[in-house]
């Protein structure tokens, strides 16, 4: 007899309802093991019957063997259940559930820009990678973002092109803010000259890549840049990758969705873009 049979009973498809829902595999002690959606409950249900061995039925069967119950609540239509799934694995971040359950898989990119001197056409910068934004409240944070990897990328690249034009500072003058959060990525760069600054916030919101432009054309006159061609190049490339990939598809959303909040509180990013792709 099939796992699934042996848990459940072999008569529980049955009473499945062929509606859009939310269903959640609970274990021996009542916590709550893996949340799912699907918009159709008895369909999603038969395939975790129906699994075989391969890689793709291996995590149905690890959701199984942990698993002694199974529950499910059905909704209007597959958008509101998509929207509870995600709820739910955000309050109760289920071991076998990984999207949407942690926080630090939605990091943010802040930024401050002061004035050396009054009349001074340099600025010193401080950016942070943080998944954590609440606890930089003098940077403008923007966000959130959904792939670590990628915006971590586009951010060290970012820094390096930006290196050619002015000074980064020592690790030790950014100490207090890394103590702020063990997990952020701080650096601070002096004398970045303030006419690329309102083109790093407009790429940061997804508004505009001209920055990058502009950039090149001021590296192209750097011998230092010019030795180092395939390595800026590099560089660009991973900047673009973050613009198009992540700050430009996150714009598109708010603007669409009439979101009113920047940048976008981690638990709402998920949700905002299914109501998004339901349109």
């Amino acid at each position: 007899m099939r796992r699934f049979d042996l848990k459940f009973g072999p008569e529980l498809l049955a009473t499945v309802p062929t509606e859009p829902g939310v269903y959640r595999f609970v274990d021996a002690s009542d916590t709550v093991v893996y949340v799912g959606k699907a918009a159709d409950l008895r369909r999603r249900l038969t395939q975790y019957r129906n699994a075989g061995t391969t890689r793709r039925g291996r995590k149905p069967h690890r959701i199984m063997k942990d698993a002694v119950a199974l529950l499910w609540e059905t909704f209007a239509t597959d958008l509101d259940a998509s929207i509870e799934e995600v709820r739910l694995i955000q309050r109760l971040r289920p071991r076998h559930n990984v999207a949407s359950a942690y926080e630090f898989l939605y990091p943010y990119v802040g930024l401050r820009a002061e004035a050396l001197t009054l009349h001074s056409r340099k600025r010193d910068l401080t950016l942070v990678l943080t998944s954590k934004p609440d606890l930089f409240p003098e940077l403008r944070m923007h966000g959130a973002y959904r792939s670590r990897e990628t915006v971590a990328l586009g951010f060290f690249a970012a820094i390096r092109l930006l290196r050619h034009l002015a000074h980064q500072e020592p690790k030790a003058r950014v100490k207090a803010l890394a103590a702020r959060d063990a997990h952020a990525l701080p650096v601070a760069l002096r004398r970045v000259p303030e006419a690329f600054i309102p083109g790093l916030e407009a790429l940061l919101r997804g508004d505009s890549i001209d920055v990058l432009g502009e950039l090149a054309v001021s590296l192209l006159e750097l011998p230092s840049a010019c030795a180092k061609a395939s390595e800026v190049q590099v560089d660009v490339d991973l900047v673009t990758t973050f613009f198009h990939g992540e700050a430009k598809p996150l714009r598109r959303v708010v603007e669409a969705t009439a979101f009113a909040q920047w940048p976008v509180p981690q638990v709402e990013r998920d949700p905002l873009f299914l109501r998004f792709r339901a349109t």
